[in-house]
């Protein structure tokens, strides 16, 4: 809860609350001020009725920049949980796609980019054309902070749980070889033997310290020659189709690449088994119809994945 004491309650209003949660995520009045697309000055104002309604100074400076008391500190997630309730309270009960100028946030690999975007985007452009979607890069749930979270309205990942977030499955995958057409070894990788000579391309995504892969082939005892590591999995994959290097990953990606980029598919030695992919949206959207339309739309297309119509 946020402790305002009772005798100030009548001098507060919102828009002092959501002043205040700019204020504690930008530690800085000038971006605060950018923020509310207010001056400094009204800003400033602002900050000194916070103080003395909350009865501390919450802002003070340290050198050259501001930081959060404790009591700001504390004040950060109770405040944006606060916020997301009101905001509830304004929500529309329907959702008009074909009128709709709503804006989505999704967090998802780039795999899933690759092969969940296009076909997503056709129906999106089709049913609602002033709607757009933003998508940021993935991150683990090791650091998929509060304040992040609550920016986010889909994920799209492997078997991670997420803190307030709902799970669905999205479609199922195998991990292959993908090497290039030409490649010396070829088909011979299927061998362990050859497996275990080639010079390896590794993926360590945001928030992992190690490819997946090696994490699964040390339990069975072995390991990879990794000459190359890289973020994600398309560079895995461009670098991939113009060296003699191989990459460890998900076969539906190679196969939607395969053609553009001249690699063939080859079935590795060793079988980590069925990847499922999720869809994750928060649990205060539940039964938002906005949140609803588009993790319809999602499922459908994971859908089509998985029967091979995308």
């Amino acid at each position: 809860m946020i402790y305002i004491h009772l005798m100030n309650l009548n001098s507060l209003d919102l828009n002092l609350l959501v002043a205040l949660d700019a204020l504690l995520r930008d530690a800085s009045v000038s971006r605060a001020a950018m923020r509310l697309n207010l001056s400094q000055p009204a800003t400033s104002h602002a900050l000194q009725r916070l103080r003395d309604l909350i009865g501390d100074p919450l802002l003070v400076r340290n050198g050259a920049r501001m930081e959060l008391t404790p009591r700001a500190q504390a004040l950060r997630s109770p405040l944006a949980q606060a916020l997301d309730q009101v905001r509830t309270l304004f929500v529309s009960d329907e959702f008009d796609a074909a009128r709709s100028e709503r804006h989505f946030r999704l967090m998802m690999p780039d795999l899933a980019v690759e092969l969940l975007m296009p076909p997503l985007m056709e129906k999106v452009t089709r049913l609602a054309p002033n709607v757009t979607i933003d998508v940021v890069p993935w991150r683990s749930s090791t650091i998929f902070t509060p304040d992040f979270a609550r920016t986010i309205d889909l994920v799209i990942s492997i078997g991670n749980s997420f803190k307030g977030f709902h799970r669905q499955r999205l479609y199922t995958d195998l991990d292959a070889l993908a090497v290039r057409r030409g490649h010396p070894a070829g088909a011979k990788l299927r061998k362990r033997e050859a497996f275990l000579a080639a010079r390896h391309v590794a993926v360590i995504i945001r928030g992992h310290n190690e490819d997946l892969i090696d994490t699964w082939l040390r339990t069975k005892g072995i390991e990879r020659r990794i000459a190359l590591v890289v973020p994600g999995y398309i560079e895995a994959l461009h670098v991939t189709a113009r060296t003699d290097l191989v990459a460890f990953v998900p076969r539906r990606l190679i196969a939607a690449l395969s053609k553009q980029l001249s690699l063939m598919t080859v079935t590795p030695p060793l079988d980590p088994g069925i990847d499922e992919q999720h869809m994750f949206y928060p649990t205060r959207a539940q039964m938002d119809p906005g949140s609803i339309w588009l993790r319809k739309l999602m499922l459908e297309t994971g859908r089509e994945l998985e029967m091979g119509k995308v």
